[in-house]
């Protein structure tokens, strides 16, 4: 296992087709685009970033940043503030 000096705050790219543009519904579950789980913010929002421009063309086709981290440890956040 790689050692590493910086804490791994993890984030899940994820996206697809919705049900509607005024929403976050997925129109088929089963269609979801789980591209990767990433180390950070920064290699996440790059990665969403060329998903999203791949379907620039889609208006029903979103991707998402979902930051895995808070769910993981929800208290992290708390002890920031």
């Amino acid at each position: 296992m790689a050692e590493t000096t910086d804490k791994q705050l993890l984030h899940l790219v994820i996206g697809g087709e919705l049900a509607s543009t005024d929403g976050i519904t997925f129109a088929d579950l089963d269609q979801v685009d789980i591209v990767g789980v990433y180390p950070n913010y920064a290699a996440a929002e790059k990665v969403w970033r060329a998903k999203a421009q791949q379907t620039v063309d889609s208006a029903q086709t979103r991707y998402f940043i979902v930051h895995l981290h808070r769910l993981l440890d929800p208290d992290s956040d708390k002890a920031k503030a």
